[in-house]
């Protein structure tokens, strides 16, 4: 059984390392260049006033410089536009040099017309992404700061009257939190940009003060959104790379009153389309060139600071994160363009065009007359790969070859890694009599342009993917038989997280020499989540194809493959479940949800051992309790059906009339990332790691035990058995008084290394008195007979005693030898005694690996403790204070208890029902608010602590 159980955990566990090695290895190699500052980077301290730097002694704000401009800032004279950059989780202030030094080389590259001011605050690198106690703190002293740049531009020509905040992770959550303090002046910022920021949920809920800081602003920006329309919000997700913010967290939730926020992965960025981890969002350089080249083009001529206009900001936001039309924004966007008429104009009446430049060419005009091919054909495709910045596609009416005033098409344009497309709906330009291709005057430049007239419908492939469960055995096939431009491959049935698919495109070309690289664009329509693929060398290419949010209820778009191919080429796209890249998904979604499964399956192993006590007397060892007791079927039908009557108004209404939270199940639907059977799917993978964490626990309590026999050589149990004494109750107490006055999360911590300690002693004592009783036994089976009778009489008569006169017991044993006789005392404790000692170890382990889980919870704010001790003594706000002063005292009686003083109590048939029905709350209202595992958990171990006086 035993054998069983291991294999089957085994497997499991196995399937958890896969799932995570897709998420922490398996993704796309960094395609982000590094910023390099040209000159030394310097900060430069801002006084602020006395009194908040009193208030705020950990924070300090500095100004970003290098070289002669660092020189020409030390006065303090500044003429630029504002931009203060906040940090994230254990961030530094230093991280904003990337912005600065890149802001500062763009405003030279404009001579200086206009430049920035890059202000940072130093947060202390405090972990605020799992401590929320700070957040509000950290968010009143931004906000001083704020206040604090602007003095500094007063009385200057164009001094500004806002600032422009950068938020990298955290940071940009304090940015947004900014407009919900009740002192706040919403005019004080207008643009926030925030890097790899979880605005929707805290990735790792482990305190009530964080999400209490969630709800707080979400719930502003929901209930005042008509208010906060003039405040513009971009933020960009870091894309499968960033595996500590999945990006699914970093997109702002949509609203009908709020539309000036623009959500995007790194992915979709034109001239980055590169995924980036947590770190290299901050100086990824294609990234913060589109960032600077945004804030450039959002300057008000006339005021020289960014434009108060919030359509304006979300059209150049869009221009430069969303659909980049390989043209330079005009503040204009005039339409109607002037063609040269001395310049060559050609009539191209193919519907199949291709030119080639090799070395230089005059600026000519390609005509393609629209009369013929709007019965046929539906749009009208063109790319070429010179990406230079300029107009090159237009539509002329009239019926002459020449046309001196044109409409300017080139807005339509699609910016692609090595070239540039513009796919024009023919139905949307009646009143063009053709298109006009212009082919600009080039010095030594080598550049194809390719065009077709093309009916969509035939374009159009639907590619059904394959089932989850097929786990990649399964495959669906096309093939694009027309030797096109574009193909547009609809991919039906694809809009769950949990799916994910490898797409394989194998290309067979005529030609192979001079083969152009295709691109292979996965488009989600319901988010800017794209992601670009370039063919490779080899005839096949492997695309990996998965989502970061999931399909809207009631939308009918579908993922798409853009096709952009060669017309000497036919292409197969082959589609197959990829089942380790499943397993990834579910970890990346629902990874941060494992502690609640595994506490629960360790509670439940914990009453199980409880009910092996009332039945038989006796209790079972952790794994073999976890494997009997540890049973979804106990849990899933309550939560599943709790789930299922939400969807009733009358239960619905009664539930929310009751004190009860809503269940997490129903805020991960809300949030698109729940799907059947994934509770169920994370309660077997929190078993396995509880039944391997446990074996681990195990053997490293057998390699310490070794060491301490070895310092101490143990020879008798505990003689003390009373419970309560002077001396613990002192230590009680005293660790409830670091609990009230320091940190709550340490205290816990001072209490469970003194359990452990106690564990060890008793482990070590039980081993080695077995050893010995072993020893003995051994050494009477092959004695003399005379010898043997002597001490057959000797051990009656200790068997005889009581538990505890044994423990002091030794035996005189006579070495049977011709000339000689030797003394030798063996510690040999009575049966039971080594019987309720194994059993109360075997409680005490169970309660080790609770405690064990519960330390990894309430370690964030122990670290921060550690880290702001010079600052303050006592953490404030305490989110464990109270509970580790409850769990001071219960572990302190349940430590030093047996399973002796437990077997009588009246309370031993709740201690093994108990766990069952907290277990379900854990699991009902636990995976997004992971804090209040811990008081279910600490209301098993109350119930233990009176189970040893009632």
């Amino acid at each position: 059984m035993k054998a069983s159980a291991g294999v089957f955990y085994g497997i499991l566990m196995c399937l958890v390392a896969v799932g995570m090695r897709d998420m922490f290895f398996m993704y796309e190699e960094n395609r982000c260049s590094m910023t390099y500052m040209f000159e030394y980077p310097e900060y430069l301290k801002i006084k602020l006033p006395k009194k908040v730097a009193r208030q705020y002694p950990m924070y300090e704000l500095y100004l970003y410089g290098e070289g002669t401009y660092a020189e020409e800032n030390k006065n303090l004279i500044l003429t630029g536009i504002p931009i203060l950059f906040l940090p994230g989780n254990a961030g530094s202030y230093k991280q904003a040099r990337s912005l600065g030094s890149i802001a500062l080389r763009k405003a030279e590259n404009i001579a200086l017309k206009y430049h920035f001011n890059v202000f940072s605050v130093n947060l202390n690198e405090e972990l605020v992404a799992f401590y929320g106690g700070s957040l509000q703190r950290q968010t009143k002293f931004v906000h001083q700061c704020i206040k604090a740049i602007l003095r500094l531009y007063k009385g200057r020509d164009f001094a500004p009257r806002s600032v422009v905040l950068v938020g990298h992770s955290m940071g940009g959550l304090v940015a947004r939190a900014l407009l919900a303090l009740k002192s706040f002046n919403p005019e004080l910022i207008n643009l926030i940009v925030t890097q790899a920021t979880p605005h929707v949920a805290p990735v790792l809920p482990t305190d009530q003060y964080l999400i209490d800081f969630y709800d707080t602003v979400n719930n502003y920006w929901i209930m005042k959104a008509q208010d906060l329309r003039n405040i513009t919000i971009l933020s960009v997700a870091g894309g499968f790379r960033d595996f500590q913010v999945r990006s699914g967290l970093t997109f702002l939730p949509k609203s009908h009153h709020y539309n000036s926020a623009l959500s995007i992965v790194s992915t979709s960025v034109p001239r980055a389309w590169a995924s980036t981890d947590h770190l290299s969002i901050v100086w990824c350089k294609e990234l913060i060139l589109a960032t600077i080249r945004a804030f450039i083009d959002l300057i008000d001529e006339d005021t020289r600071q960014i434009t108060t206009d919030p359509e304006k900001r979300m059209s150049v936001l869009s221009h430069h994160f969303v659909r980049h039309p390989a043209k330079l924004l005009d503040s204009s966007e005039e339409t109607a363009m002037a063609l040269s008429g001395s310049s060559m104009w050609i009539p191209v009446n193919a519907s199949t065009w291709t030119y080639t430049v090799y070395k230089e060419s005059n600026e000519t005009f390609f005509t393609f007359p629209l009369v013929n091919h709007r019965e046929t054909n539906s749009h009208f495709h063109c790319r070429n790969n010179l990406l230079y910045t300029y107009s090159w596609i237009y539509g002329c009416t009239g019926g002459g070859v020449n046309c001196s005033e044109a409409d300017d098409l080139s807005w339509e344009t699609d910016l692609l890694p090595p070239v540039k497309t513009a796919t024009l709906k023919l139905q949307d330009y009646p009143s063009l009599s053709y298109f006009v291709l212009q082919v600009p005057t080039t010095n030594g430049s080598q550049f194809t342009t390719e065009c077709e007239f093309l009916n969509e419908p035939s374009r159009t492939m639907q590619l059904p993917v394959t089932h989850v469960l097929s786990f990649g055995f399964a495959s669906n096939q096309i093939r694009l038989e027309s030797s096109g431009l574009f193909y547009i491959v609809h991919l039906q049935d694809f809009g769950e997280i949990y799916q994910a698919f490898n797409i394989y495109i194998e290309r067979h070309c005529q030609f192979d020499k001079e083969e152009k690289a295709d691109v292979y664009r996965i488009h989600v329509p319901w988010s800017n989540e794209d992601s670009l693929t370039l063919s490779s060398d080899e005839p096949l290419t492997v695309i990996s194809a998965k989502l970061h949010t999931a399909k809207p209820a009631n939308y009918s778009g579908a993922v798409t493959l853009n096709v952009y191919s060669s017309q000497e080429c036919q292409y197969e796209v082959t589609v197959t479940t990829s089942f380790m890249q499943v397993l990834g998904q579910i970890i990346r979604f629902h990874g941060p949800s494992l502690p609640v499964y595994i506490l629960s399956s360790i509670l439940l192993a914990y009453g199980g051992q409880f009910s092996f006590l009332a039945s038989a007397g006796h209790c079972v060892q952790f794994n073999s309790a976890l494997s009997a007791s540890a049973k979804p079927y106990k849990i899933e039908p309550f939560v599943n059906l709790c789930k299922f009557l939400m969807r009733y108004g009358w239960f619905k209404a009664t539930w929310d009339s009751l004190p009860l939270w809503t269940l997490d199940t129903v805020i991960q639907s809300s949030q698109g990332v729940w799907f059947p059977f994934v509770s169920l799917i994370l309660f077997f993978f929190g078993i396995s790691i509880a039944y391997w964490c446990g074996i681990l626990f195990n053997f490293s309590l057998r390699c310490l035990s070794y060491l301490w026999i070895a310092l101490k050589r143990p020879t008798k149990l505990q003689e003390d058995n009373r419970i309560i004494t002077l001396q613990r109750l002192g230590v009680s107490i005293f660790l409830a008084f670091i609990c009230l006055t320091t940190c709550g999360a340490f205290a816990l911590l001072i209490v469970s290394l003194q359990y452990m300690i106690k564990v060890i002693q008793l482990y070590s004592s039980v081993k080695k008195l077995t050893s010995d009783l072993k020893m003995v036994e051994n050494h009477n089976a092959g004695s003399e007979t005379t010898v043997n009778n002597s001490l057959k009489k000797s051990h009656e008569k200790y068997d005889s005693c009581n538990s505890s006169a044994a423990d002091g017991d030794h035996l005189q044993r006579e070495s049977p030898g011709a000339n000689s006789s030797v003394e030798e005392k063996l510690p040999l404790p009575s049966s039971p005694a080594i019987e309720d000692a194994a059993n109360s170890l075997e409680m005490h382990i169970t309660i080790m690996n609770l405690l064990t889980w519960l330390i990894l919870l309430c370690l964030p704010s122990l670290i921060f403790w550690l880290k702001n001790l010079r600052y303050n003594v006592h953490l404030d706000p305490d989110p464990f204070g109270a509970l580790a002063t409850v769990l001071v005292f219960a572990l302190e009686i349940v430590m030093n208890s047996s399973v002796t003083s437990v077997k009588s109590s009246k309370l031993l048939k709740m201690a093994a029902r108990l766990p069952l029905p907290l277990t379900i709350l854990i699991v009902a209202f636990g995976p997004m608010h992971l804090y209040r595992v811990s008081y279910f958990v600490t209301v098993s171990l109350l119930v233990h602590a009176l189970c040893c006086f009632v």
